[in-house]
């Protein structure tokens, strides 16, 4: 049986006329949103980095809250911390970019959190099935709510090639630990120069594989170490080297069976994703003046991920001056996730 998927084509930068397909679209939506008297329903996105202009505006994110608070629940907008450099590395730094970017409580309609805690460390850890990546570290209200929100700005990879609601799910949704254990299946290292003794990291390590060397650096021992990457939410200076080196099918595939193992914890889901400012590089690294992937297409949602995603891509295809390059890799993904039970790849695209 195919999956439902409610499109509302719209190619215009006015933000007025983005708000008000969103809220139409809002309304078609009404039967999958039903929420509980003062249920708390979390509100996925990313803000993006400093440099990013293209992530999802906040008025956007006003109207989806208000739709919420409509129903007598109570709305957050959260997102966790990054395992790289900028300023979503911790709570402090991340939240503060959220006020610059306006996603203040009068601007979203909510407040706006950073679920993992300051460094990214808090959490619950959940095990996955996966042999690629068996256990997983999420924030700790995973799995004491019933519903969940997720808005995506789609957007072009470096890695996956499209970055869509699959990966603000894996990546966003999951702690700065599991972050690493997705991209790299190698443990990490520490680049001396950059060490500045201070510890941290030797405190964290659950294997006692930490220790310092005769210049008073910090030394991982590789045959002691267990890759859960503590040690990277641990530093705040960048010493512990990340590899993003790894075949991009395995991460592909790492963050589908995360996905999966994040959003069986919830009974009530929705995605929604903007197929606007389609930029050929992430809102982690995209700047005013990023390539775009396609023409604006408009706002999709729908209950099943993996068809959204699909339709998205099925969407940005039909215009023939696109980017992909290797569409091999997000449509392994696609067909893994299928196999996986993460959701269907057959749809019916329904026009609102």
């Amino acid at each position: 049986m195919k999956s439902e998927v409610y499109f509302i084509p719209l190619n215009s930068k006015d933000i007025r006329e983005r708000v008000s397909a969103l809220e139409k679209l809002n309304d078609r939506l009404s039967p999958f949103l039903t929420y509980k008297k003062d249920e708390l329903v979390p509100v996925k996105l990313t803000i993006g980095d400093s440099t990013c202009v293209y992530n999802i505006n906040p008025q956007l994110v006003k109207v989806i809250s208000a739709g919420i608070k409509k129903r007598s629940a109570k709305p957050f907008i959260f997102d966790t911390s990054v395992i790289y450099s900028g300023r979503r590395q911790n709570a402090f730094d991340h939240l503060t970019l959220a006020q610059d970017k306006g996603f203040g409580y009068v601007k979203a309609g909510a407040p706006f959190i950073i679920a993992d805690g300051l460094l990214g460390q808090d959490g619950r850890v959940y095990e996955t099935g996966s042999p690629i990546i068996p256990k997983i570290k999420v924030p700790s209200f995973v799995g004491m709510l019933d519903s969940l929100v997720v808005l995506t700005h789609a957007t072009g990879h470096i890695v996956s090639v499209y970055g869509g609601a699959i990966k603000n799910v894996a990546m966003g949704m999951s702690c700065r630990a599991t972050k690493q254990l997705q991209h790299s299946s190698l443990k990490p290292s520490v680049i001396a120069k950059k060490c500045s003794s201070c510890g941290c990291c030797i405190a964290v390590c659950p294997a006692g594989a930490i220790t310092y060397d005769k210049d008073n650096k910090a030394l991982i021992n590789q045959g002691l170490c267990v890759g859960c990457a503590e040690c990277i939410c641990a530093c705040n200076f960048d010493a512990v080297y990340i590899n993003w080196k790894e075949d991009p099918r395995v991460f592909c595939r790492r963050m589908a069976d995360t996905a999966k193992t994040i959003l069986s914890k919830f009974k009530n889901k929705i995605f929604i994703t903007f197929a606007l400012d389609i930029t050929k590089e992430c809102d982690c690294i995209s700047t005013k003046d990023e390539k775009m992937i396609s023409q604006d297409i408009g706002i999709l949602a729908s209950t099943d991920i993996l068809s959204l995603d699909k339709a998205v891509v099925d969407l940005i295809n039909q215009d023939q001056h696109r980017h992909f390059k290797d569409a091999g890799v997000y449509e392994d993904m696609f067909s893994y996730a299928s196999s996986q039970g993460l959701g269907n790849l057959e749809y019916n695209l329904i026009k609102v």
